[in-house]
């Protein structure tokens, strides 16, 4: 299973959630649930208790059998400490753990799905924290399968739970339902008209936060945000649910208008800058990382915009995996590039993948 998680560009929730690749499916990427989560009578990861810290690692190895009869999946443990930095950074490009969680330490693990929709961190910040993926706008659906999942391991394990204040997380601002509902959405109009900075104050002014590609402290390469609550005391995740989506409707309508607003200005100019990036994809011989993902955020954009030659849907979701730096390393086949070596292979990736 490690093999396929890793070879494999597209985790099946990064897949479009529309095959024949309308609007929406290409501007809403994805959607996640992420639940925080302790056990009771454990030290908080962060006091670094080893004792703590291989307890929990065993009541995950304990839990597998449990998981498949709660959705019907194959389940499997990987230990981070079998990895190579490679392996794991690569876990990380394709949003399956988080850039913390990459880090060494003891008793690190990842429990994810046979086909991706379910990654469980253990001994991150919390004891676990479930993730829930689905392609496009469906939080009710990961917020479903997440709670599931929750349940599952909840009648095998006693949380660490307060009737007050309820689930007790190692970060004050997780406690309540311990809930981050996060939405990965590409609004390349809308930086490239100018508009998404006032759009991104707003939201961070009405409690929501606004990141990059790879979650907290990243930027938005590519013109890929996420969007996720901040509150988890006092509400419910029915309600979170129905607020974020809220918003990420609302910026979905923007981000439409801003592309009905390139037509009637200078339209030209548009397709004179898509089709210099389709161009430069198609002939360059290096690509930095984050030139090539401007690149492709501005060819995605011509083909929404029926500027350029259709491509299979999900090419722009594939080539933001392969054209990481740890990716393409293993895509190669080579554990170490020297930078020239790896703007050159990507350039190569790039070129391919568009010929087909």
């Amino acid at each position: 299973m490690l093999d396929k998680i890793l070879d494999e560009p597209l985790s099946g929730w990064l897949k479009s959630s529309d095959p024949l690749g309308q609007l929406n499916s290409h501007i809403v990427l994805s959607s996640r649930i992420r639940l925080a989560r302790n056990f009771k009578g454990l030290q908080f990861t962060n006091r670094n208790n080893e004792e703590s810290l291989k307890k929990v690692d065993t009541m995950m190895r304990g839990v597998l059998g449990t998981l498949k009869a709660a959705d019907g999946r194959d389940y499997s443990n990987i230990s981070l400490d079998k990895l190579s930095d490679t392996e794991r950074e690569i876990l990380v490009e394709k949003h399956l753990m988080s850039p913390q969680m990459g880090q060494k330490a003891m008793y690190r693990s990842l429990v994810v799905a046979n086909d991706a929709s379910v990654a469980i961190m253990v001994n991150e910040e919390d004891h676990i924290r479930i993730q829930a993926m689905e392609p496009g706008l469906r939080l009710k659906e990961a917020l479903e399968h997440a709670l599931l999942i929750d349940d599952a391991i909840e009648s095998k394990c006693d949380y660490a739970f307060s009737e007050r204040y309820g689930y007790l997380t190692a970060c004050p601002t997780n406690v309540g339902t311990g809930l981050r509902a996060s939405v990965m959405l590409h609004l390349p109009a809308l930086a490239m008209t100018g508009r998404i900075n006032r759009l991104v104050r707003n939201i961070t002014q009405t409690g929501y936060s606004v990141r990059g590609l790879y979650g907290e402290g990243s930027q938005a390469l590519g013109d890929i945000y996420q969007i996720s609550n901040q509150v988890t005391m006092g509400i419910s995740e029915e309600d979170t649910i129905k607020q974020i989506q809220k918003v990420i409707e609302k910026l979905v309508q923007e981000e439409v208008k801003a592309r009905e607003a390139i037509k009637g200005n200078d339209f030209e100019a548009f397709e004179d800058r898509v089709w210099r990036a389709f161009g430069t994809l198609q002939y360059a011989r290096r690509l930095s990382g984050e030139e090539a993902l401007g690149l492709l955020s501005d060819v995605q954009l011509g083909m929404d915009m029926g500027v350029l030659p259709q491509h299979s849907a999900d090419v722009f979701n594939e080539l933001v995996v392969t054209t990481r730096p740890n990716f393409l390393s293993k895509y190669a086949g080579k554990e170490s590039m020297t930078a020239p070596e790896r703007d050159s292979y990507r350039a190569k990736v790039v070129r391919d993948r568009l010929a087909r």
